[in-house]
């Protein structure tokens, strides 16, 4: 079931050929601290077009007698095309002259203190633009980027064109944005994953989720990408309509990586006032939030989650307080997007890792309430190499607190369990990804069990999916790993006991170094055959 997958060059030319050129000009700088310097003056870039537009638009109908803008005077028209509010009503950022990208461009061949430049710059934007405060990455008079790169990098950027009509403008922008986040992501190593989840990964998430109105909400939001996602999938199914349907609300704990959420949001058209700057656990800032879909991918495995601060906590009331491990901080995450789910509609998906399925102790107990409360929606197995760098096997959970909401099939007692374990496009010899038609395979398998209309009825497929019973699930100990239901072998399971398993591999060692020790003495006589004696 697995597929390759043939780069389009065509399309992603001016992508890879910017990023190639940027990461040249990067010199010795930290890719930690590079990504800031280039995601930033994207950014700069991707406003400026942006107020350039607006400002055009103003100014043609200032000229327009049967315009409201029409002005009878220069001295008018001067002062419309300066005026803030004609251009943060339409949701763009108000920009004063000396503060352009136009301004940047032309002073950076000649300022021999270009990063202060830009820093007093950015500093001046967010004082224009309250919602900016603290977004704008104002690092550059601290890095050690070479001012000659660093001109280069603003002469690069310029060649990206802002498009004849805005949308354009922020599909490209958006693109570009993200093709930036993903290769910084890779370059960076797993710390890169804390900011970005890849694509297709979030995309399935939302194809199943199918957050069409409510609250949507992500506790560790990184760069944002599923509330881009969540957006498109709006606009693919209301025909590029209002987003009014949909409110979201973010956390991320990291500074940094909540400037580039903010600004990725921004870019896409996205309101970000609720994206906030905070540890979801530990601070709590949507204590009595409620969301219709909750979706995320926390850390994998964080020990230090806070249980000593949290063990009284209420959003561990109703099924129990995580231990204090690293299987613990998968099940704190996985509690508070709980707490915080609509009781009625809500429906929740997250990434962990696969230990999450099987561990025991005090999270083989918590897991044990999530099937007797009936909760576990749905299980999907993973396949390996989805992420560009952390090579911990990962799972989707998908939980309702509702299995009868009246909107979708009475299934009360149900669990559906999915194996994509064999389904996935072949990125490169390292990296996989889910196709688009592999994404529309495995979210129209939960659409039929849930009996979405439009969609045939749900069956079982062997190796693939199986719908499982409470009762089932108890036989199995609560462990949840896909492979237990659907016919295939567990996922990383190991039930071997410890002497056993070392007895049979001393032997099995024994036994290849006695076939080491013949293999040598037949290459020695073979040489000894032909003049070669050892």
């Amino acid at each position: 079931m697995a597929k390759s997958k043939s780069k389009n060059h065509e399309e992603m030319s001016l992508e890879d050929k910017l990023w190639e050129t940027a990461e040249q000009l990067r010199s010795s700088v930290e890719v930690s601290e590079y990504k800031y310097i280039a995601l930033g003056l994207m950014f700069l870039k991707f406003i400026s077009d942006r107020f350039d537009e607006r400002q055009k638009e103003l100014e043609e109908e200032s000229k327009n007698p049967k315009s409201p803008n029409y002005c009878k005077t220069d001295k008018e028209r001067n002062y419309l095309l300066n005026l803030k509010d004609q251009y943060t009503s339409k949701g763009i950022f108000y920009l004063k002259d000396g503060d352009k990208w136009s301004n940047l461009r032309k002073i950076a061949s000649s300022e021999k203190n270009l990063g202060i430049a830009i820093d007093k710059m950015l500093l001046e934007i967010e004082k224009d633009n309250p919602e900016l405060e603290n977004v704008l990455p104002k690092i550059f008079s601290g890095s050690t980027i070479p001012n000659q790169n660093l001109q280069q990098l603003i002469e690069l950027f310029d060649t990206i064109s802002p498009g004849k009509k805005t949308e354009i403008a922020k599909d490209s922008f958006g693109r570009i944005y993200e093709f930036f986040m993903k290769k910084f992501s890779k370059k960076e190593g797993q710390k890169g994953g804390e900011f970005f989840t890849p694509e297709s990964i979030v995309r399935l998430l939302v194809e199943i989720l199918e957050p069409y109105e409510g609250i949507i909400y992500d506790p560790t939001c990184g760069s944002g990408g599923m509330f881009v996602q969540s957006v498109k999938f709006l606009d693919a199914h209301k025909n590029g309509t209002s987003k009014k349907g949909i409110s979201i609300y973010g956390i991320e704990k990291q500074t940094g990586i909540w400037r580039i959420c903010k600004m990725n949001l921004s870019i896409r058209g996205i309101e970000s006032k609720n994206i906030t700057r905070a540890d979801c656990l530990l601070e709590h800032p949507y204590p009595n939030l409620k969301a219709n879909r909750v979706m995320a991918n926390p850390p994998f495995n964080l020990r230090e989650w806070g249980y000593d601060h949290l063990k009284d906590d209420k959003r561990f009331s109703q099924l129990g307080v995580p231990s204090p491990s690293k299987p613990g901080g998968n099940y704190a995450f996985m509690e508070h997007m709980l707490y915080h789910l609509n009781e009625k509609d809500g429906r929740m998906g997250l990434v962990l890792a696969n230990g999450s399925m099987s561990a025991g102790g005090t999270e083989g107990k918590i897991r044990q309430k999530l099937v007797e409360f009936d909760w576990v929606d749905c299980m999907i197995a993973l396949p390996t190499n989805l992420f560009f760098t952390v090579t911990i096997p990962a799972c989707l959970w998908f939980f309702t607190k509702n299995k009868n909401d009246g909107k979708t099939r009475k299934r009360n007692g149900q669990t559906l369990f999915i194996d994509t374990r064999k389904i996935f496009t072949k990125v490169d010899r390292v990296l996989n990804e889910f196709s688009e038609d592999q994404i529309q395979k495995i979210s129209g398998t939960y659409r039929s069990y849930i009996g979405e209309k439009g969609y045939p009825k749900y069956e079982d497929v062997s190796g693939y999916c199986k719908v499982a019973t409470k009762d089932e699930i108890a036989k199995n100990n609560f462990v949840l790993t896909p492979g237990r239901y659907v016919g295939a072998e567990d996922i990383e399971e190991d039930d071997e006991p410890f002497e056993d398993k070392m007895k049979r591999l001393v032997k099995e060692y024994a036994n290849l170094s006695e076939k080491s020790k013949e293999l040598d003495k037949e290459i020695r006589k073979n040489l000894k055959e032909i003049g070669f004696e050892i």
